[in-house]
């Protein structure tokens, strides 16, 4: 499938698992994502989205946001959107 690249993660946090990323692309609720770094490959379904704490359903290039995440990623890690 097509992946293409929205975003970087720039911070994680273990509890909850969340993942900080700035996006380049815009990103909703429900779409497919792709985190592929060094050690890091997971593919997941973005369930929810934050920005400065507080739910959104969707975000565009430019926002930081915090995505709940099934693992650890690591910061670098390039974001990928699955169409």
């Amino acid at each position: 499938m097509p992946e293409i690249e929205i975003g970087e993660v720039n911070d994680f946090f273990a509890r909850p698992v969340v993942a900080g990323v700035d996006l380049t692309a815009p990103l909703k609720v429900g779409d497919t994502i792709h985190v592929k770094g060094h050690t890091t490959d997971l593919v997941l379904t973005v369930s929810s989205m934050q920005i400065d704490n507080v739910n959104v359903t969707q975000a565009k290039a430019g926002d930081s946001v915090g995505i709940k995440v099934t693992d650890r990623v690591r910061k670098a890690d390039k974001v990928y959107k699955v169409a």
